[in-house]
């Protein structure tokens, strides 16, 4: 997908996105002065929140039609498009003072993200609309969680700047396949790739916990980061192997 064309989807996908959108973002609406008035965390909060899912939703928009060949979004996007919400209640912390009650919330939510995971995939299964789309789909939004959580792990003084590795290494890997073709090259899909990513959202979790001292959370956080390594080089070296 990387270097594809940005184009709107055909009229009945692209209504069945903006028709999902808008209902998970008439209850994201109804959902964040709620978060707000909880975390303390004032209308800055909701406006955090709700414009990263309004710049998701625009992503949607212009990546869905060159890779998603059925024309309705279908019930396992739906699913990740709720998890991309949830994602963008966490984004909206960022930068918010910090507190036990925003440290809770963050976990909470992940906790939920991860539950939700594994749905989106099996409804891709069962009803027949697995895609190019809907994979990365899922993967970004991993992806794009990882880094919060990273932000606010380091945010509520829970590890060190060093955290944020855990944030931009697969950004990092992707912007290396810019300049090394060979690791632009489609990855095998593994158990342990996917363990890793799950454990990605576990150990940050319980490193941002505040039920977790730092002297804890900084080795939890090392360790998480250590595991991401490991998982990234092993996959280095496979496609390396791969490109001969």
């Amino acid at each position: 997908m990387a270097g594809s064309p940005w184009r709107l989807p055909d009229a009945p996908l692209r209504a069945s996105v903006i028709r999902t959108s808008a209902l998970i973002l008439i209850a994201t609406i109804g959902l964040t002065p709620v978060v707000a008035s909880w975390t303390m965390s004032g209308t800055d909060y909701i406006r955090k929140s709700l414009g990263a899912f309004v710049a998701a939703t625009l992503l949607i928009l212009g990546r869905i039609g060159a890779h998603h060949p059925f024309p309705h979004f279908g019930s396992a996007n739906s699913v990740t498009l709720i998890r991309v919400a949830l994602v963008a209640g966490v984004a909206g912390l960022i930068g918010v003072p910090a507190s036990d009650r925003i440290g809770s919330l963050a976990v909470a939510i992940v906790i939920v993200v991860v539950a939700l995971d594994g749905v989106d995939g099996w409804l891709a299964r069962r009803s027949g609309q697995m895609s190019a789309f809907g994979a990365r789909f899922d993967m970004e939004t991993d992806a794009a969680l990882i880094l919060i959580l990273s932000l606010l792990v380091w945010q509520h003084g829970k590890a060190g700047a060093w955290v944020f590795g855990c944030g931009v290494m697969r950004y990092a890997f992707v912007a290396c396949g810019w300049v090394l073709p060979w690791m632009a090259a489609p990855l095998r899909s593994t158990i342990r790739g996917k363990s890793v990513a799950v454990g990605q959202l576990l150990g940050l979790s319980i490193a941002l916990s505040p039920a977790v001292p730092v002297r804890f959370s900084a080795p939890i956080a090392a360790l998480t980061l250590a595991t991401l390594a490991w998982s990234f080089a092993v996959d280095i070296a496979w496609l390396k192997k791969q490109a001969g």
